[in-house]
């Protein structure tokens, strides 16, 4: 008779939230790069999420300003961190030693459908040839080693063909004309030939500058999904197949085939799904994971509250969700597309959201009743946030029923 797989409660699953994910105070890290190897990659679709994130996690002491210049040094000066393409065609800021390994597998092939579509949508109905692409293109590259960093407007200036305009979607509810610049940008983006480099104006802006990106490692695409999954797992497990195949973007076949060569262990969990851990990690719910460069914390996790921004990779690191969200309380916290907005937690379950009233004070509604104790922690949480925003107000790129209503 074959041995019986390991359980991990979903209380397990939320201890191991509050360590991992430097969530609770007494597991709070010391540098950004610690955050983004604990969560293998923060979201940065929206700019302000990158920081916001960073900020919920950090001890009062790496962070006396708030989390703002460790995160800029961080991303433009030590280049540790990098953002870019990645999962599931979403921008991410990962550790730079991973950049190869998610450029490998996953935003190669986001980067071959995507200038395939550009090549499409650039020449149809228009007198815009690929090869005409093609001189642009090398001579934006060519501007960019000029300029060191330049925005898609100082770029055009050198290579004034960026200003042409075509259709984006035709036939579509959303076409649209668009500069030639800011579509081969992204592409190139995603190639990693071009990387975001310090935005303009403050920390929240979406207007950044580029550079030319120093040339990665092209690893063979099964090591690099190998890889990333053991990452992953050290991080987000326990965690199901459909869980890596929606936050990765991978065909199922290829997830199967990362799992089996990290030799994922199977687990039951509370709802008899079953699911993945490293080797030898069922069993250890606070401790860290047996991984690569896993994040390491304090075991004795002890009650947390944490308020966390629209995106945050712990709120966005799953596809079922059942275990720490209430599926009541989804429409009020998440847009038409699936994004989250800011949510409040108490020890490993959402229990709330937040938002800032004109005046940048953080407010916030519990949509379930955690007792005294939470609502002290909680309002705690929102002042440490309103310290360190220092007025800043932050308006996510995706609002929510609930972050409007409580900005209003």
């Amino acid at each position: 008779m074959a041995p019986a797989r390991p359980r991990v409660t979903d209380d397990q699953r939320r201890a191991r939230l509050a360590v991992r994910h430097h969530l609770a105070p007494s597991a709070r890290a010391a540098t950004v790069e610690e955050v983004a190897a604990s969560l293998t990659a923060l979201h940065g679709t929206d700019p302000a999420t990158v920081h916001l994130a960073a900020g919920a996690r950090l001890t009062a002491e790496a962070a006396p300003h708030g989390p703002v210049p460790a995160m800029e040094r961080a991303l433009y000066e030590d280049r540790t961190l990098v953002r870019m393409h990645g999962m599931r065609h979403t921008v991410f800021v990962v550790p730079t030693a991973l950049a190869p390994v998610v450029q490998s597998s996953t935003t190669h092939a986001v980067a071959a459908r995507e200038r395939a579509s550009f090549l499409k949508q650039v020449t149809a109905g228009s007198d815009l040839t690929v090869d005409w692409l093609a001189e642009v293109e090398d001579a934006t590259l060519a501007a960019l080693e000029r300029l060191g960093e330049a925005t898609a407007t100082e770029l055009a200036g050198e290579e004034p063909r960026l200003r042409e305009r075509f259709t984006y979607g035709p036939g579509t509810p959303y076409a649209q004309q668009q500069a030639v610049s800011s579509r081969l940008l992204r592409v190139l983006g995603t190639e990693g030939r071009v990387v975001r480099g310090r935005p303009l104006g403050g920390w929240t802006s979406s207007r950044f500058r580029w550079a030319v990106a120093p040339p990665l490692p092209d690893l063979p695409p099964a090591e690099a999904r190998a890889t990333l999954t053991r990452h992953w797992l050290a991080t987000h497990g326990p965690a199901t197949e459909a869980d890596l195949t929606w936050w990765t973007g991978w065909r199922v076949t290829d997830a199967r085939k990362a799992l089996a060569a990290v030799s994922a262990q199977e687990v039951t969990l509370d709802d008899t799904t079953t699911a993945y851990v490293l080797p030898d990690d069922a069993d250890a719910p606070d401790a860290p994971a047996h991984a690569p460069d896993a994040p390491g914390a304090p075991a004795a996790a002890g009650p947390w509250a944490a308020l966390l921004p629209a995106l945050d990779p712990t709120a966005m690191g799953w596809r079922e969700r059942d275990w720490y969200l209430d599926p009541d309380h989804r429409p009020a916290l998440f847009d038409r597309s699936g994004n989250i907005g800011p949510t409040v937690w108490w020890n490993g379950r959402i229990v709330g959201g937040w938002a800032q009233r004109p005046d940048g004070e953080p407010v916030w509604r519990l949509l379930t009743d955690p007792g005294a104790e939470a609502r002290a922690a909680v309002e705690a949480e929102a002042a440490r946030l309103h310290t360190w925003l220092h007025g800043t107000r932050v308006t996510p790129r995706f609002r929510t029923p609930l972050e409007r209503e409580l900005s209003a």
